[in-house]
């Protein structure tokens, strides 16, 4: 099924629904993996809402994401007990093994996407990172290499 006819059926779902569209575009971006401008603009043309609207409830929502990702998401920790366990270095070691630049965050290969959060909720491994679903904790540099070649 081409994403245009895709895209017409999960629109129609939410037609009569009020405050449908974070449900509609969370939907929307399963198909891609994440927002196209192309598709926001496929989305307003089909369902009437101005793609401003569109756009400003996808860039304001952290739930949505607006380029491609990989297909390992890392989420590295940054509340305080991580950071007061140098998950600087972490982070400094996780971007030099993954060769992402300032300001990048998928690898040139789309294997891994790096995110930085608030919190993971796992204070008593700091400093932790998780990779999709698995946590790893009580980290330091040289076990990153490591961590990263199993995948």
């Amino acid at each position: 099924m081409d994403l245009r006819k895709q895209l017409e059926r999960i629109i129609f779902k939410y037609e009569f629904v009020n405050g449908s569209l974070i449900p509609m575009l969370q939907e929307i971006q399963e198909l891609e993996g994440y927002l196209s401008k192309e598709t926001m603009k496929m989305v307003s043309d089909i369902s009437g809402i101005g793609v401003a609207d569109i756009f400003g409830v996808a860039t304001f929502y952290t739930v949505f994401r607006l380029k491609p990702q990989g297909k390992h998401t890392i989420r590295i920790c940054k509340g305080t007990a991580c950071h007061v366990s140098n998950a600087d270095l972490i982070l400094t070691t996780l971007r030099n093994e993954l060769d992402l630049e300032e300001g990048e965050d998928t690898t040139a290969d789309n294997k891994f996407t790096l995110f930085e959060v608030a919190c993971l909720g796992c204070c008593s491994l700091a400093p932790v990172i998780m990779i999709d679903n698995t946590t790893y904790g009580k980290l330091d540099p040289q076990k990153i290499s490591e961590i990263l070649a199993s995948y």
